[in-house]
């Protein structure tokens, strides 16, 4: 819905009244706030956002131009939603003290019935099928508005979880890194003198306009660890070395503690610590390799000494984007047959509104508001609301189009590639190249998406021909639809009308047994009229991929073609993942549509 000041005639929503929260804080661009709590008594009875979450989300996919943003001086500039123009309506559903899954449903229900157009929820149930996740049930009823639902593939990677919410009818968006660094710069040597000193560019989020200018640097094994408060105190007014021991957040705590030192240099191998810790000492975290410069300078100096400069932002300089290490990975454990994620958005380090009354940094013992309003966080429930804010415009630009067509435009356009035009890097494994059970079709491009050539389109009777075809029973499948209109009898099919393809197998299949599994297609063609595209494929390492017809031939606008694809691989007994990839390039060049392909092993499963 674009911004006017007056609302749309289809608004049936409300601003409810309660705690700490009036109908006057709602205006042209928050025009709707509800709050859902009958699984619970709380602390707050009303829709207002207690922990900062849901303002920053909101903010993120339409928010609207806000000039001198920064996170104490970091990433300052202009800050703006995906959908800047876009109206808001919130739904709290999620309170300090827990949440209900009846919240959540009840929640969505009310957002449909209101007249939203997209619904951008930042959270998931983990280890919950199909008929039992509320975001599956709500976000099935709001599919069959053709109101899109763009939901956050989790966080669980580092803990071994895979990904919520990969339910075949929502938009699933997974975390990725971008070339911005909240940095310091190390300086060894005088810093008055430019030609005798060496500049260590690092990152750190230390909250102060400090500079620790000229301080003796110390590296000694004995205090290295920065673990000792009692060793730590000893030690002289000095900039210290901290080893890379893994503890990070114990390291800063413990420097954090004691006022004799001036500053410290931490090393880890993942610099993307500093996303998740508060750096509340002067501090500045650099590579082991950066590390190996610093203990030569240290060695061969009669009198080492440092300077650590903050409140710098670096743009430009590193290769992106990159799949963020915590962002959880496919397949969907409650739908394997439908490759999720579906694309990937930036989710590390984002800076966007925050509640005025909570901390956002630290310094020593003491925590620090943000004067700006503006919040740098981090995870898949960032990357959520940016790809929210891009199906808003999508349904602006063309309102005709379906849930599946504004999703499928988003897949079939994101890109694989970085900025060195190098396969996506993957942090969490070991910057190999990304598959995409980790980020999807790729990373967004939203003007690409604003007109996609051909787009994937499904129908709720698609979808429930999908879930009879997981051997559900009829009464988990009403649970789902809630409906009795759709039955299973000749519609049964895990081969869903999807912009991707997955082919799993057994990994326990004799070594070398040959495998094929067959897929059924249909394009719609959304982009010039009289038309042909030809089929490019990239197939997965070990198969071979056969597309016929290898030309799709389309005389008008809307007119549909159907395509089939053979995926043939032998089974290599050690269960490995390989993908690649099925692009139909339009004759002119003008339209690339994308289709990523992934074979993995997989144990079946709801």
């Amino acid at each position: 819905m674009m911004y006017t000041s007056k609302l749309p005639s289809k608004w049936k929503g409300t601003c409810q009244e309660g705690q700490e929260f009036n109908s006057s804080l709602c205006n042209s661009k928050l025009i709707g706030a509800r709050y859902f709590n009958k699984g619970a008594t709380l602390t707050m009875n009303s829709a207002r956002d207690t922990q900062g979450h849901g303002t920053h989300t909101s903010s993120t996919a339409a928010g609207n131009y806000v000039e001198g943003a920064s996170y104490f001086g970091y990433a300052d500039g202009v800050a703006r939603g995906m959908a800047h123009r876009a109206r808001v309506a919130m739904y709290k559903v999620i309170w300090d003290e827990g949440r209900y899954a009846s919240d959540v449903l009840a929640g969505m229900d009310q957002a449909v019935a209101d007249g939203v157009d997209i619904i951008s929820i930042s959270m998931g149930f983990d280890g919950v099928p199909l008929y039992e996740d509320p975001v599956a049930i709500a976000s099935f009823g709001a599919m069959e508005k053709e109101i899109l639902v763009s939901s956050s593939a989790g966080n669980g990677e580092t803990r071994g979880i895979p990904l919520h919410n990969g339910i075949p009818w929502v938009l699933t968006v997974a975390a990725g890194n971008f070339d911005r660094t909240l940095a310091a710069s190390l300086t060894l040597g005088n810093s008055n003198d430019e030609e005798q000193q060496r500049v260590i560019v690092g990152r750190s989020m230390f909250p102060l306009d400090a500079w620790v200018k000229n301080e003796t640097l110390i590296y000694n094994k004995t205090l290295s660890k920065c673990d000792s408060l009692e060793l730590l105190s000893q030690a002289p007014r000095a900039i210290i070395v901290c080893e890379d021991t893994g503890f990070l957040d114990f390291q800063m705590r413990a420097i954090s503690s004691v006022t004799n030192l001036a500053g410290a240099v931490f090393v880890s191998k993942d610099p993307s610590r500093v996303e998740f810790e508060f750096m509340s000492c002067p501090g500045v975290l650099i590579s082991a390799t950066e590390l190996a410069t610093v203990i030569d300078y240290i060695n061969s100096s009669d009198n080492p000494i440092a300077a650590i400069k903050f409140r710098q932002t670096v743009t430009g300089k590193e290769v992106a984007p990159s799949v963020a290490d915590y962002t959880s990975r496919g397949p969907s454990p409650n739908c394997p047959a439908v490759l999720k994620p579906d694309v990937m958005a930036p989710g590390s380090l984002v800076l966007a509104s925050w509640i005025p009354n909570d901390y956002t940094a630290a310094v020593g013992t003491s925590t620090l508001l943000s004067s700006e309003g503006f919040n740098l966080i981090s995870g898949t429930s960032m990357a959520c609301p940016h790809a929210s804010g891009v199906a808003a415009l999508l349904r602006g630009a063309h309102p005709e189009w379906s849930h599946a067509a504004i999703r499928s435009a988003m897949m079939t356009t994101a890109t694989e590639l970085d900025s060195s035009m190098m396969p996506i890097k993957d942090v969490g494994r070991n910057f190999t190249a990304a598959s995409p059970l980790a980020m999807g079709a790729g990373h967004i491009v939203p003007n690409l998406a604003m007109d996609p050539g051909l787009v994937y389109d499904v129908t709720p009777q698609d979808y429930v021909s999908l879930l009879c075809s997981m051997n559900f029973t009829r009464n988990q499948i009403m649970t789902i639809t809630r409906s009795n209109m759709y039955d299973c009898a000749n519609s049964s099919s895990l081969d869903l009308n999807y912009p991707s393809f997955v082919a799993f197998y057994d990994k326990n299949v004799t070594t070398g047994a040959m495998l094929t599994h067959r897929f059924r297609r249909v394009v719609t063609n959304v982009g010039d009229g009289r038309t042909r595209y030809e089929v490019k494929v990239t197939a997965p390492m070990g198969t071979k991929v056969a597309v016929w017809p290898q030309s799709l031939v389309f005389g008008k606008k809307n007119e549909r073609r159907d395509y089939y694809v053979d995926i043939t691989y032998a089974s290599d007994g050690e269960g490995m993942v390989s993908h690649g990839s099925i692009v139909w390039v339009e004759e002119s060049g003008k339209y690339n549509v994308r289709s990523p392909i992934v074979v993995a092993p997989t144990s079946g499963g709801k």
